[in-house]
């Protein structure tokens, strides 16, 4: 029999945690899914830096706000480790890599896309995108969806999103609204663990675990509620209010400083759940980039660490290039500036939301009346991003639309890609490489 280790382990100081969240932004590939599997295998199993029943509390709230729930988990636990400081490290550090590699990528994607080669890869990695969509469903669900009840809010939130074109907070609304009537009807199924209940047995102790007491820190005030607020739409404030000023309000850069507020205050259940309003928005509203550069942008996306949000980075430097914001002669300075300013604007509600909000989530953890709805809007998101999967499949197999032909090579190389990441259990970064290698190989061919 094994033994169970009922020591905790030694607190992380700042700097080991600061070590922890570089490491972790440079190796977070595969999407949310696989971002906050692999923290959960570093802070809950290896480190055991958190409990299991703290992690999953943390990663049920910030699968409700809006915006990158897995960097938002990591700010989460970051601020509860080591104060504001402590989240505010983490979540820069979760995106930061990922900011300048895009960036270089998107240079070089401008500057030397329309390659025959370099279109041939993005060719093969556009199917796997897809596939990957589809692999965070399956994953997600297989962790999320384990009864009949949560099965039927997934469903119907595939069907209100998909065939009736309802708004996702709507479905957010009614999905929370569902899990809090099941909490009460059939608290079991509704439990932190859906149904499975959580488990009895010891686990091996951990620095923060599921009786310890919450830190001084991140104990609920209303006073500090309203200080952390006032700061938040200061640095908002000061950011718009400054590009108004100084380029107008009709600006490039201050409509996408406004835009993408918006996106991430309106958007729910992270980068599956967001990226359709940003293409209707970037797309067909503003006209910063074509469609193609915008599923090409999804590809790139799909090969950097970091949430897949950060495709927002991609727009911007791409809507700041096109729109030559500075001139002719400065496209590489245009596309960088409006790359960080849609960053900044995008990821600022997500600090906002973990340090306004998270004291009173760690008040509230252990309490069904909390997490029943927090279970039932968990169980919404997977029909969400399951919907995402549709869209994402359309674009890439019907390339001209429902009414023209199916790209056979691109669903051949999407299919394999399925296989590969949900059967054969292969990692992210060698199936887009391969399916890459493939579409070059088939561009070449032709």
């Amino acid at each position: 029999m094994q033994t169970t280790d009922t020591t905790a382990p030694q607190a992380p100081t700042f700097w080991q945690a600061v070590g922890y969240w570089l490491r972790l932004g440079v190796l977070s590939f595969g999407g949310p899914a696989g971002q906050i599997a692999l923290m959960h295998e570093d802070l809950v199993v290896r480190k055991r830096w958190v409990s299991e029943r703290r992690f999953l509390h943390a990663l049920n709230y910030c699968m409700v706000l809006p915006g990158p729930e897995a960097q938002q988990l990591a700010t989460y636990i970051g601020w509860l480790l080591h104060r504001t400081w402590g989240g505010i490290a983490a979540g820069v550090l979760f995106v930061l890599p990922s900011l300048l590699l895009l960036i270089a990528l998107s240079w070089a994607y401008m500057a030397w896309g329309h390659l025959p080669a370099v279109a041939g890869v993005l060719y093969g990695i556009k199917p796997a995108v897809t596939a990957l969509v589809v692999a965070a469903a399956v994953r997600i669900g297989s962790r999320v969806l384990t009864n009949g009840w949560l099965w039927g809010i997934a469903t119907a939130a595939f069907v209100a999103i998909f065939a009736l074109g309802l708004p996702f907070p709507l479905i957010v609304v009614a999905a929370g609204l569902l899990g809090h009537i099941g909490g009460r009807w059939r608290p079991g199924a509704f439990a932190l663990g859906g149904g499975h209940g959580a488990s009895a047995s010891a686990h091996p102790a951990a620095v923060i675990d599921d009786a310890t007491p919450t830190p001084a820190h991140a104990r609920f005030t209303w006073a500090r509620l309203w200080r952390v607020l006032g700061v938040c739409v200061s640095l908002w404030a000061l950011g718009i209010g400054g590009l108004s000023w100084l380029l107008g309000w009709e600006a490039v850069l201050t409509q996408m400083a406004w835009f993408f507020t918006k996106a991430a205050l309106l958007t729910f259940g992270g980068a599956y759940a967001v990226l359709p309003y940003v293409y209707q928005g970037a797309v067909e509203h503003f006209q910063w980039l074509t469609p193609t550069q915008m599923m090409d942008g999804l590809a790139l996306g799909e090969t950097t660490p970091g949430p897949l949000i950060m495709v927002v980075s991609y727009v911007g430097f791409v809507g700041g290039w096109s729109q030559a914001i500075f001139g002719p002669q400065a496209l590489p300075q245009a596309g960088i500036v409006a790359a960080g300013v849609v960053t900044f604007f995008t990821f600022l509600p997500s600090f906002c939301f973990i340090f306004m909000g998270a004291p009173f989530i760690e008040s509230t953890h252990g309490q069904l009346r909390f997490t029943a709805p927090l279970t039932g809007i968990t169980a919404a998101v997977v029909g969400v991003i399951a919907n995402l999967a549709v869209f994402f499949a359309y674009h890439v197999l019907w390339p001209q639309g429902w009414g023209g032909p199916v790209d056979g090579a691109a669903a051949v190389i999407g299919v394999a890609a399925a296989v590969a990441l949900i059967r054969l259990q292969i990692g992210v970064i060698p199936v887009v490489l391969a399916c890459g290698a493939a579409g070059l190989a088939w561009q070449l061919s032709r």
